[in-house]
Formats: C-alpha cells, structure tokens, sequence
C-alpha cells in the first residue's frame, strides 16, 4: 500500500521538532516564572464530560471513539453493532453502545473535570499549565490542524481582576521572549450581555454577537443585513449603530458604553471590569497599541463570563495565535459550584508558522551536532570514541561516523546532517597529542592539542 498521513495531521522532523521545543521552553519557563504548575490529563475522556460544553458547532466537532465494547462482542452482536454504528456516521451520536469515549478537543474541560475531582486535595487559588495535543474533526487549512498542540495557563479560585491583569503580562512577555510583534484584544461578556439588553434583543444574543464577530471580514453592510436575516430589527440594529464608529482610544470607548448602559447592571460591570484590567495594565507599563478593546470580540460565549481574550500577530495573517477568557461556571456542570476560574492559551503551531514566515528562529533553535569524528579504524576509532565521551560530559554533543569508509563519504554525511566540524583522529595526531578539526561553515581547518581542544 502507499503510505500517507491522515488528513489534518503532520510528521515533524528533527529541526521542526527542535524549533517547537525552543518555543515550547520559553512558554514552560514563562509559565513557572508566574507561579504555574504543570498538569497532564489523558488524551480521551468520557464523551460525556466533553459533549455540552462547547456549544453546537464545537460538539460536532469532537472526535468520537468507538465503544471497546463492539470488539468484545460475540460474532452476530457484534454485526448487528457495526450496523448501527454505520447508520449512525451521517447524524449525531446517540447510542452509548456505538461511543462513549472521545479524544479531548481542548485543555480546558479537561482541567475543569480534574479540578472538580480534586477540589478538596488543591490548594487555591489554584494555578496550571499544559502543554499536551487537542483533537478537532475540523477541515484543515492553513494554521488549522485536526491534531495540534495548546499551552494553557489557568487559574481557578479566584475572583479577583488581578488575574487577568497578570495574564496581559504573561502574554507579551511570553511573545517579547520569541520576537513576535502582537496585539492583545480584550473584550467582556457582560458587556456584549449589556449590549443585547441595551438594544432589547437579550433573547439573540448569540445571532447579536455572532453576527458583528465578522465586522473585520465582510464590514457594517454586512454585519447589518446578516443580523437582518437573524431577524433582529431595524430599530435594535439603529441602536446599535455606534459600535460601527469606534475611536482608537480604548478607555474613551468605555465612557461611552458608560453613558449607553446607564441603568444597564451588567453592561456596567462589564465596563467596571475591562476598565480596571486595562488601567492597571498601562500603569505597570503596558503599551496601550498593544492591548486593544475590540467590542466585537465574542469567542467562547457558551462558557466565558467575563473578560474575553485574544492575541493576533501584527506581521502575519494567521488569525489569532493565543485565546482565553474568564469561565466562572465551568466546574458547576461537574457539581462543584463557586469555584471561579480564567486562562488563557497559546497557539503553538500557529506561533511556529508565523516564526517561520517571519524567520524568527535563532541558530540555537536546532540540534545540529557540534562534531562528527572521522573513523580511521583500529586504535584510532577507540582513542575517538574516549574523546567523544570526555566531549559528552561537557555537554558537547559529539559522534563518531559508524564505518571506516572514504573520507569524501563521511565529508558528505556531515555536510547533509549540518554538523559544524568534522574532526580527524588519525595516526599523526594520536603520535602528537593532537586533533586536526575542520569547520565545515567557514572551511577553516586547524591542528591543537588535546587540552585545547578540550577547553
């Protein structure tokens, strides 16, 4: 058969591998530099703990795993089973004899589920990162896998604004570290929650918001006659008019939902919210060109609460690159109330495409090795391997070519693997307590002693 890989998933090689790492040890450094601790849950988790907590579109979108049961059947049941799991592909799944496992399509209910579990054993609040693959039955395109890693950093147990304060800063040191130029768009729940009372469409909510998410892709004219279509009135959408006219002076822009929402409880705590987040952000030196209040960002409304996050990088179309919000209810689904939690996650293979279009990648960003040893055979080929290890020890890495064969061969295998130096240990250097070492990128070559070499 012809291999090939399964649509929306990739094989890594070694240098993709070593830049992922790169970004993924800045991330974890940063993480615990903000007092976070590292958790890992497992890949699938009972269907029933995902289904419901991602609204319509995401629960289609939840990988299903055929129930262990249908292989454990005798012969005829198991036909039968097959049968129905058959039928059953082209509608939702409802049998529990066909699925009651899935592979986890984000960190975040997993985390929920491991906190309401564990809530009597955490001290809170309780912080966490992860680092580990989600799996999404999307349709790939570029920057979209169906298999691709999330690095989420939560805090639950907390009320206080301060998180997402520390979150603002979590974010650009995070991006400063790798060189990627952002902007942080912030947004509130229960300000859009404001907005639909304000303009007495409470009931639309979600048509409301999904509507005026699109406002950067297909502009006012659009966003007005899809919300039409939505049937939300005219008048309402007059009322709404303002939002088409936003200043670039964020805090001005609250002074106007202040004056909008006036009687308005929620959209006022919303407003209170997003103006202390973003004060005390530009007091401990946030550039405000850096963190936009963006009213038409409504990503997660079927869990989020309060503050809405989402990063995009400011020299490279690829959406958005990190994503959080506040989710003060998640745990509740799990029987566990008052447990308050917000978080936030970075886009690891969306970071690492706009590092590449970018060409952010520094040199140390691989793991070339440093020498490769010419093997000359006999007593040359021991005395190199002692070498290698007194190279390893310091933390060099260092490898002897495996066959004694024509130099130009192991010249050739050193040029393809980018190693930096090929060293000679021949019978001359044995004799004189030296190495010949030639540096394949500046094609200077030179003979030193072993104490030398050795540094």
């Amino acid at each position: 058969m012809k291999p090939s890989l399964a649509k929306g998933t990739r094989d890594f090689t070694s240098l993709e591998v070593s830049r992922r790492k790169y970004i993924i040890n800045i991330l974890q450094k940063n993480f615990e530099l903000f007092g976070f601790q590292p958790l890992e849950t497992p890949s699938f988790e009972n269907l029933s703990t995902l289904t419901g907590k991602y609204g319509e579109e995401g629960d289609r979108l939840i990988f299903k795993i055929l129930n262990s049961s249908i292989n454990e059947a005798k012969d005829d049941k198991k036909t039968q089973m097959l049968n129905d799991f058959q039928k059953a592909l082209d509608k939702p799944f409802s049998s529990e004899n066909l699925t009651d496992k899935a592979l986890r399509y984000d960190l975040t209910v997993p985390f929920a589920r491991f906190v309401a579990m564990n809530h009597g054993k955490l001290t809170f609040p309780y912080k966490r990162y992860q680092i580990q693959p989600v799996w999404r039955a999307d349709r790939p395109q570029k920057g979209r896998f169906r298999e691709f890693y999330q690095c989420d950093a939560d805090v639950v147990g907390s009320e206080s604004l301060l998180q997402e304060v520390d979150l603002v800063q979590l974010y650009l040191k995070s991006f400063a570290e790798l060189k990627v130029s952002v902007t942080i768009h912030i947004n509130n729940r229960k300000i859009l929650s404001g907005l639909a009372e304000y303009a007495g469409i409470t009931d639309k909510l979600i048509d409301f918001t999904v509507a005026l998410d699109k406002l950067d892709k297909i502009g006012k004219d659009g966003v007005v006659k899809e919300l039409l279509e939505r049937e939300i009135s005219q008048e309402s959408i007059d009322k709404l008019d303002f939002l088409f006219n936003q200043s670039d002076d964020a805090l001005e822009n609250l002074l106007q939902l202040k004056e909008k929402f006036a009687g308005n409880e929620t959209g006022l705590k919303g407003v209170e919210e997003l103006e202390y987040v973003i004060t005390q952000s530009l007091n401990l030196g946030v550039d405000i060109q850096n963190l936009v209040f963006d009213i038409t960002l409504a990503r997660g409304l079927d869990y989020y609460t309060g503050a809405i996050f989402e990063v995009k990088a400011d020299e490279a179309q690829m959406g958005s690159i990190g994503g959080g919000g506040r989710y003060d209810n998640l745990t509740e689904v799990f029987g566990v109330k008052n447990i308050p939690g917000i978080g936030i996650s970075f886009g690891l293979d969306r970071i690492y495409l706009v590092m590449e279009e970018l060409n952010l990648f520094p040199e140390e960003a691989t793991s070339n090795v440093e020498y490769l040893f010419a093997n000359f055979g006999g007593e040359e080929t021991l005395e190199a391997l002692k070498l290698i290890i007194r190279l390893r020890e310091k933390g060099i890495s260092a490898e002897l070519y495996p066959e004694n064969a024509k130099i130009g061969k192991q010249f050739t295998y050193a040029e393809k693997k980018g190693i930096k130096n090929l060293v000679f240990l021949g019978e001359e250097e044995l004799k004189n307590g030296t190495v010949t070492c030639k540096n394949l990128e500046a094609g200077e070559q030179k003979t030193v002693s072993l104490e030398e070499f050795l540094g």
